[in-house]
């Protein structure tokens, strides 16, 4: 008649503090495995949204260089050494500098450099405000000579301080919402998107006036002239539309490009009424009075 061996007390307490200490490891890796890691289901998902998102962003932001590059060349790329001032340069390489940043934030993220996205988008805190100060003070720099101490402006020159000063607000407002949500990826890149949507008029206007001359027929006009940025905000709207039907449809998103898209609205309405506006002239008589260099 076989018996189990018997063992001593202190044998069995050990026995049992081992078996309690795989227990406990077992369920910690189970339960962080549990609250961590959504479905396998949901992880494809959002790894498709994101990389749609920045394979797609990636190629819009290399197309919409291009197309500056494009727009620029006869004008500022064929004649560095012919620009009038330093003024122009200022303006063109820090425009350009903000695309070539996008471009490549985008592919660093795209092939997952998060480090060196992280690390090169520090210097976004000194190009950004040097885009939105250099432009305005490139647009006083352009008007303030002529206009200086009239008291009621042309309507050309209402429309266009209404036009470059509008866009550049945008443009700033889109990147404070970039860099506040910096923590959120999917938002932070959405509000980085949007930047470009409040300075497509400079490349649409002159490849218009350069290569789709039959389209100025279809201008509004201002004073007579015909307002070609009015296709650039036909084409910014209908992007925007696309884009929040897109991500509605494949993110159930509803935020970033509706919010854009209102105020992208606001601005374009502004630019092409508010040279009718009294207080819309007072401002910008103040303006180009500023002692600006």
């Amino acid at each position: 008649m076989s018996h189990w061996p018997l063992r001593g007390g202190s044998e069995w307490f050990t026995l049992a503090l081992c078996a309690s200490a795989r227990l406990h490891h077992f369920w910690t890796l189970s339960s962080a495995s549990f609250r961590v890691r959504p479905p396998l289901g949901e992880r494809r998902l959002n790894a498709r949204t994101d990389l749609s998102l920045y394979r797609h962003s990636s190629k819009f932001f290399v197309v919409f260089l291009a197309l500056l590059v494009w727009a620029f060349w006869p004008s500022y790329f064929t004649r560095l050494f012919e620009q009038p001032s330093f003024w122009f340069h200022a303006h063109g390489i820090a425009l350009t500098l903000w695309c070539v940043l996008l471009v490549v934030q985008a592919q660093l993220i795209r092939t997952g450099r998060r480090s060196w996205h992280r690390l090169l988008g520090q210097s976004s805190y000194v190009l950004a405000p040097a885009v939105v100060i250099i432009t305005t003070l490139f647009v006083h720099y352009r008007l303030a000579p002529a206009l200086r101490g009239a008291r009621v402006l042309p309507p050309g020159a209402l429309y266009f301080l209404a036009l470059t000063l509008i866009s550049i607000a945008a443009f700033a407002l889109f990147y404070a919402l970039a860099i506040w949500f910096r923590r959120d990826a999917q938002v932070h890149a959405r509000w980085m998107v949007c930047t470009v949507f409040a300075i497509v008029t400079p490349v649409t206007d002159r490849l218009i006036g350069a290569h789709f001359q039959s389209l100025i027929a279809f201008m509004p006009r201002i004073d007579g002239s015909p307002i070609l940025p009015a296709a650039g905000f036909l084409l910014t709207d209908a992007l925007l539309v696309a884009l929040t039907v897109w991500d509605w449809r494949a993110n159930r998103r509803f935020g970033v490009f509706p919010a854009a898209l209102a105020v992208l609205l606001v601005y374009h309405a502004g630019t092409l009424t508010l040279y009718r506006v009294p207080l819309w002239n007072a401002f910008c008589v103040w303006f180009l009075g500023l002692p600006l260099p």
